[in-house]
């Protein structure tokens, strides 16, 4: 399969471009409908804290797409009005190229991240989608853990290269993104935080979830900036 994803996060720093942006979760879907080549893809918002959160930041906007190949990423990214326009209203912006690895779960109903055959076994990094749609019925004894489940993230984790919590809609359908530099230092915060690992049980025995999806990537092309530099040129070269 030649398909990839592509994240794109923007960061808009004044009332103009943030009401903009906060216009354009309702008005893009026309522009985006119409792009050739995009098999999917969601506009979000973000959370003010690492990962999830239930305070917006209405300066921080993410585009997730899903492409035939990456041929029609790069055209949407150069030729796209839509995109020129986040680019234009935005005070830096910064896309992250990835390959599928595997999934577990649904996103709407569906899984729209085809494992790829064309991965680079010198390339270690690995990427992390975790997306959920909270029961209303769940959403006081979720957010009530919250703060503790995000504890060793705000701590700082080994390995952890970048995360941010984005998401559909506040409060209900959340996700968080985080890039590691390799899969040992993901399974080392997976499988040594007591956190992670009590908020895994609880997922199980509380049944949280009215749908939920685990992703897993390999980044390998990263473009933009973020925070004055791209996050992935030293393991990149990019």
């Amino acid at each position: 399969m030649n398909s990839i994803t592509t994240l794109s996060l923007f960061r808009f720093t004044n009332l103009k471009s943030k009401v903009w942006a906060f216009g354009q979760m309702q008005f893009a879907h026309s522009a985006l409908a119409t792009v050739q080549g995009l098999q999917f893809y969601k506009l979000m918002g973000s959370g003010r804290d690492l990962g999830f959160s239930p305070l917006p930041d209405w300066g921080v906007y993410a585009l997730l797409c899903v492409w035939e190949n990456e041929e029609a990423a790069n055209t949407f990214f150069a030729e796209a009005r839509i995109f020129q326009q986040y680019k234009d209203h935005a005070a830096e912006h910064w896309n992250v190229f990835m390959k599928p690895l595997n999934t577990k779960g649904l996103w709407s109903g569906k899984n729209p991240f085809a494992p790829s055959l064309d991965l680079d076994d010198q390339n270690p990094l690995i990427a992390v989608i975790t997306r959920a749609t909270i029961k209303p019925s769940k959403l006081i004894p979720f957010w009530r853990y919250v703060p503790t489940s995000q504890r060793p993230i705000q701590a700082g984790c080994p390995g952890l290269i970048y995360t941010k919590g984005i998401g559909e809609a506040p409060l209900i359908q959340m996700a968080t993104f985080s890039i590691w530099e390799s899969l040992d230092a993901l399974k080392h915060f997976a499988y040594n935080s007591p956190e992670h690992k009590e908020a895994i049980k609880r997922t199980h025995r509380i049944d949280w979830y009215k749908e939920e999806m685990f992703a897993r990537f390999q980044p390998y092309k990263s473009t933009g900036l973020w925070g004055g530099v791209n996050p992935l040129s030293s393991y990149l070269g990019s």
